[in-house]
């Protein structure tokens, strides 16, 4: 890792400790206030009561921003998350899980893959994760920016004033792995789709 002068970062991460560090601030009842005062949720839906995991061979992106923020469900929780924003997204090997338990049947796993020979391709791609790991390189990346100046992930890609961020040229992850409450892209194509539905705890990892 070089320093703030460095135009190449590598290494492992594990980003629970990066949403430890601004969840704190976010979960605030000033800063709160203020978000909802103003729509600064980060999703722009109400998301579900499960979170799902995601995992790939590898993701390279181009404009790369994360900063915290909060989701709210249904019922009006509110869900602290980092958001991880990219401009424009591949992923190899594509896996989304999410496990459901029902009466009588008990667990239920939804298991989506795609990405197998072409990538899946994604534009302005969020997602609002509670953990995330893998082998990461950035390029040119900003460590400690203010989260309501960021500019070089989509042009919605920014938290509240005060709030600690991270932004980078580009980005890559090797063994990507993520819990996440939501994902939304601008547009999201997935090649070789297949969608399993099957009795058990059946997820990516």
């Amino acid at each position: 890792m070089k320093d703030a002068h460095g135009r190449h970062v590598t290494g492992r991460i594990s980003w629970r400790r990066f949403a430890v560090l601004t969840v704190p601030a976010v979960a605030g009842t000033a800063a709160l206030g203020i978000a909802l005062a103003n729509g600064a949720l980060a999703a722009s839906f109400a998301v579900s009561g499960q979170q799902f995991k995601v995992s790939a061979d590898s993701l390279t992106g181009d404009g790369f921003a994360q900063y915290g923020s909060v989701d709210a469900n249904a019922r009006g929780d509110l869900l602290p998350v980092a958001v991880t924003a990219i401009k424009s997204a591949e992923l190899h090997h594509l896996c989304q899980s999410v496990v459901t338990h029902l009466p009588v049947l008990g667990d239920i796993s939804l298991k989506l893959t795609a990405g197998t020979s072409t990538p899946v391709r994604a534009t302005d791609l969020f997602v609002d994760a509670t953990q995330l790991s893998g082998d990461a390189s950035f390029h040119h990346i900003e460590i400690g920016r203010d989260a309501s100046t960021l500019t070089k992930g989509p042009a919605d890609a920014q938290g509240l004033q005060d709030l600690f961020a991270q932004q980078a040229d580009d980005v890559s992850i090797n063994h990507l792995r993520q819990t996440a409450w939501a994902t939304n892209a601008g547009t999201f194509r997935l090649s070789g789709l297949s969608m399993k539905v099957s009795k058990g705890t059946k997820e990516c990892f």
